[in-house]
């Protein structure tokens, strides 16, 4: 990854004026065109190889983390923004058919293509619903068997220890990046369109993308009313890490990737 200095005086000040990350929390919208993503997906079915939707957007996720945005691939710690050495993603998925969440990290996806992370994410949602992943997350196990007046004392603990001062408990396999680059979920999945996820508190990541139900609409293009599969996203951004400007190149870059799929099947240079 490119050594930049994530360290702006807005951040700098940022860090100071809001606690994490319920002072700080903004959010957005917006949709893309699906259209040239679902023929990638399905010229890749035809090839044998199985991609699914969020597979795809979480690569194109990545993707822009990696080359568009890469100021925003980083964590606070002890007052100061640190740069990510890897771009990773936090992908949640349903386990239990439906009745309960889960979800895995996928990490160097800078060194993976869509196909690479698509064959990995399909053996991680196994193993979560057969709940043989290993990790942070399996960690909410635990908190849940401790007795409720102590269990929200002990979650503090844990998260001031980890997000506060940055030491991480090698015993619970929890580090201050532990939850990667960003979250990603399909919501759409549940038959709903549009909603926000919650920035973890003890995440410490900038984003949450929320993917909708991907469905054909009427859109203008070229001057005419034509039928396009489009995808609504919804995002919940940590503002001491995103302002206006880059939520705005996200956004582009997310278009650029997904108006052009076979993009995602390259590993790019830093």
């Amino acid at each position: 990854m490119k050594n930049i200095d994530v360290n702006t005086a807005w951040r700098k000040t940022a860090v100071a004026i809001y606690k994490q990350p319920s002072d700080s929390k903004t959010y957005g919208t917006f949709e893309v065109d699906f259209e040239n993503a679902l023929k990638f997906i399905q010229k890749k079915k035809d090839n044998g190889i199985k991609i699914t939707v969020t597979q795809l957007m979480a690569s194109a996720l990545a993707k822009s983390f990696q080359i568009d945005v890469p100021e925003v691939n980083c964590y606070i710690k002890r007052g100061k923004i640190i740069q990510r050495k890897d771009v990773s993603m936090f992908i949640a998925v349903n386990i239990n058919k439906g009745k309960e969440m889960g979800g895995f990290v996928i990490r160097d996806m800078e060194n993976k293509t869509v196909t690479d992370i698509s064959k990995e994410m399909t053996d991680r949602v196994e193993k979560s619903r057969q709940k043989k992943d290993k990790g942070a997350v399996k960690n909410k196990n635990m908190l849940s068997k401790i007795p409720w007046p102590f269990r929200r004392p002990v979650f503090f603990i844990i998260k001031f220890i980890t997000i506060n001062l940055g030491i991480s408990l090698k015993f619970l396999k929890i580090t201050p990046d532990s939850f990667g680059s960003a979250m990603i979920s399909n919501i759409g999945s549940h038959g709903l369109q549009f909603g926000f996820g919650a920035l973890f508190p003890a995440s410490n990541i900038p984003l949450v993308m929320i993917m909708g139900i991907l469905e054909p609409r009427a859109v203008v293009r070229d001057g005419k009313i034509v039928p396009r599969n489009i995808l609504p996203l919804s995002a919940t951004l940590d503002h001491r890490i995103f302002d206006g400007g880059q939520a705005g190149k996200l956004a582009k870059a997310l278009n650029k990737y997904l108006s052009n799929p076979e993009l995602l099947d390259e590993i790019s240079e830093d």
